[in-house]
């Protein structure tokens, strides 16, 4: 009579309590034990609950698909997202300026002056540049800002293999495999945006944190559009916006509100310190918007922006004075900061970009 291995039955009893399908809630018995022993040993986790659902969503990705590409393509882009997350978090707290242009203007055009001296100047006030760490527009704003205010968050291309001089070595250069996972880095580490000229790349990158802000997916935040002096590669693409797409319907005119052009580096810079000279930063809490303030507004004027502004409120809405919602306890550096609670209607952000301004005025 032949005994099975005690190893076999040990295996067989054990995968008896795997279940067939992992569940984000606590009901996968053994794997939710496992879970919780593995995380006991790693000390210094934080927000644990969050580091467990994404251990399980790893799991349930690698019981659902049988192809290997696609879990290439979870692999790279979370561990892409992670080293972003490592390189910038030691400088949240510093103001950062992305800026967007082509990658083929040379040294003698008037744009990659332009661009090294946004670089120099905002360098000079203390704030950081992002671009995409390659030659050109790139190139002319690392420059400007030089290595230690700049960061480089580069597509890895055949035809453009290294990083510009400027940031080679740099230990804020992050190179990625995955055009939207740059994107996510570019839009949301900064704190505004400015966008010289260029090609597909610089429109695509243009029409995408427009929509980003104008749906609510990013918060608000300022938008430049910088062209040279007597140029028309931004004006002539507002005119295409007006007469295609706000006279067909295809936006509202709020919308055009989200984005500002000039042709001077120094109002650029001034529309960036303008937007934040009374605003400091937003998030929602449940379905309420909790604006963070500088500084507190009078009473008087809270209510005339409540007049002002009531088109963008729910039926019966607020837009009050608040202090920090016990939500927002995980950000002590904030919780002295003056607010405002605004019951948004989550649909008008273009209003929402001139609340801000009149906030500010």
């Amino acid at each position: 009579m032949a005994f099975a291995d005690p190893k076999d039955r040990f295996e067989e009893s054990i995968q008896s309590l795997i279940p067939e399908i992992l569940h984000f809630g606590r009901s996968n018995g053994v794997i939710d034990e496992t879970l919780d022993m593995l995380l006991d040993m790693l000390p210094g986790i934080e927000h644990r609950d969050i580091v467990r659902e994404m251990l399980l969503a790893t799991l349930k990705a690698g019981m659902e698909s049988d192809s290997r590409a696609d879990l290439k393509l979870m692999n790279t882009t979370l561990k892409e997202m992670r080293y972003t997350t490592k390189v910038f978090a030691p400088y949240r707290s510093t103001r950062k300026v992305t800026v967007f242009g082509s990658a083929r203007t040379r040294p003698d055009e008037a744009p990659y002056r332009m661009a090294q001296e946004l670089g120099q100047q905002l360098a000079s006030q203390g704030h950081m540049v992002i671009t995409g760490g390659g030659p050109g527009i790139m190139q002319a704003v690392n420059e400007g800002a030089g290595p230690e205010h700049s960061f480089g968050v580069k597509i890895r291309l055949p035809f453009e293999a290294n990083a510009n001089h400027v940031l080679i070595y740099n230990p804020r250069l992050i190179n990625y495999k995955y055009f939207f996972n740059r994107k996510v880095a570019l839009i949301k580490e900064t704190d505004a945006v400015v966008l010289l000229p260029g090609g597909f790349g610089t429109l695509d990158e243009a029409m995408e944190v427009v929509t980003l802000v104008q749906t609510g997916k990013c918060p608000p935040m300022p938008l430049i559009l910088l062209e040279p002096p007597g140029g028309s590669y931004w004006s002539s693409k507002i005119d295409f916006l007006r007469r295609e797409l706000l006279d067909y319907g295809y936006i509202d005119r709020a919308d055009l509100d989200l984005f500002s052009i000039t042709s001077s580096v120094e109002d650029a810079i001034e529309s960036i310190h303008r937007f934040y000279f009374r605003y400091h930063s937003m998030r929602f809490v449940g379905e309420r918007l909790v604006i963070r303030l500088r500084s507190r507004l009078a009473d008087e004027q809270v209510e005339q922006l409540r007049k002002d502004f009531s088109d963008i409120l729910v039926p019966d809405g607020r837009l009050v004075h608040t202090g920090a919602l016990p939500e927002e306890g995980n950000r002590t550096d904030l919780l002295e900061l003056p607010r405002l609670l605004i019951d948004f209607n989550r649909r008008d952000f273009g209003r929402l970009r001139l609340l801000i301004d009149a906030i500010n005025a």
